[in-house]
């Protein structure tokens, strides 16, 4: 029993000691404060201060109109009508337009044909055609739809002029027969901050965890004689005191980190955040453990600091893409789906939206919570096993230096001798 508390006495002593080392390297590399403290301190905030205005009005557009009738002229006022959009340019044909477009003084168009009036009058179906510049999504929204519901202002005119109901009633029953009520309920101002920030606060979690870790690994290779990136030494003789060291050290980081970017970042710019304490707390922990114990697996892939950008850098957009916030899950390939199963951000990012956004509960997101908790325990122990090999090969390269000095003691001690 003495000898039992005795080992556990050391383990306990050596994982304090790898994590007050894992502190130090922390704070006094540059490359690994950088990706652990200021990119989740300043990034958030660049990234929710561009879509703070999560709507944007009096969109340029210039119109195009071969009709020049009535109707035609009555469409544009409608169209400029709108908070959304701007009529600020005429031109007298779609190459005149597209210079403008290129030259980036407008951001769509709108072109109305000769026969315009002509097919109205003749009861005839007729058309306008929109070009919208799809660089940004936010215009090409306002523009479009503010399209739409002009063409359908005017369809509604023409309804009651062709028909010529009688009364009141009859021409609200024949414009609108169906009365419907459009509530955004998870998204209030229908803007692009509340639809998209939240996922990725998530994955700035993982991404700048895995550029942090993997840079601490390149150094820890580059500063062994061997590239090993296991030191050899009385500390670092045992696996979990190893793993835990250094996960202990990461969890207190990124703890902050974490309710920094999901709790307060939300607040200054004023985006929803609905989530009470529990459930917040409840999918924050297995999420930084599972991305932690993700890191610390891929970690053994970096040989030098670099070679962490070019692993993780360039994943980001893909990532987001995968978590199916800003692309349907049901359109994404069966392939694709798999390959997102085995990152922490598709179920961490899929599980905050619900419960900022929805105002879920850990029952809701059950499936997000299980997986997140499975991906802790089966990258925790592949981890271990990493570390584990990482352990056999600098004890072997430290025997065979022991090795190579023994030969080299000898071959002094004979050359003494035949002196």
């Amino acid at each position: 029993m003495k000898e039992l508390f005795r080992r556990m006495r050391e383990g306990l002593a050596d994982m304090c000691y790898i994590w007050v080392k894992e502190m130090r390297t922390t704070f006094t590399d540059e490359g690994v404060l950088i990706f652990f403290i200021l990119v989740p301190l300043a990034y958030p905030l660049l990234y929710s201060w561009i879509y703070c205005n999560q709507t944007i009005h009096e969109v340029p557009v210039v119109a195009v109109d071969l009709s020049h009738s009535h109707q035609s002229r009555e469409f544009l006022r409608l169209y400029d009508g709108s908070p959304d959009v701007k009529v600020a340019y005429f031109a007298n044909s779609l190459d005149e337009a597209r210079d403008l477009v290129e030259k980036q003084i407008v951001s769509g168009v709108v072109f109305i044909p000769s026969d315009f009036a002509v097919r109205l009058g003749r009861q005839q179906q007729t058309r306008v055609s929109v070009y919208c510049d799809m660089a940004l999504m936010l215009t090409y929204k306002a523009i479009y739809q503010t399209a739409v519901a002009v063409s359908g202002q005017m369809n509604k005119q023409i309804q009651v002029a062709v028909s010529n109901p009688s009364t009141s009633h009859d021409e609200e029953v024949l414009t609108q027969p169906l009365s419907f009520d459009e509530v955004p309920i998870f998204s209030p101002t229908g803007g692009y901050g509340d639809f998209i920030i939240p996922g990725v606060l998530m994955l700035i979690i993982q991404q700048t965890l895995l550029l942090g870790i993997g840079l601490g690994a390149g150094t820890a290779r580059e500063s062994n004689r061997y590239r090993d990136l296991v030191p050899v030494s009385r500390h670092y003789n045992g696996i979990f005191r190893i793993v835990l060291g250094k996960s202990l050290c990461y969890f207190m980081i990124f703890s902050v980190m974490a309710t920094y970017l999901t709790l307060v970042v939300p607040r200054l710019f004023g985006f929803v955040s609905i989530l009470n304490g529990y459930t917040w707390l409840g999918l924050m922990v297995p999420y930084i453990l599972a991305c932690i114990f993700f890191g610390m697996m891929l970690s053994c892939l970096v040989r030098y600091r670099e070679n962490v950008l070019l692993l993780v850098v360039f994943t980001s957009v893909p990532f987001l893409f995968m978590s199916g916030i800003s692309w349907p899950q049901s359109n994404i390939p069966g392939v694709w789906q798999g390959v997102s199963w085995l990152l922490p951000s598709t179920f961490g990012v899929r599980g905050f939206v619900r419960i900022n956004t929805m105002g879920a509960t850990l029952s809701d997101i059950q499936q997000e919570y299980q997986m997140l908790w499975i991906q802790t325990t089966v990258y925790f122990f592949i981890t271990c096993l990493v570390y584990r090999h990482q352990i056999n090969i600098a004890h072997r390269h430290a025997m065979d230096r022991i090795h190579v000095l023994r030969e080299k003691a000898a071959a002094a001690r004979r050359r003494l001798q035949n002196s």
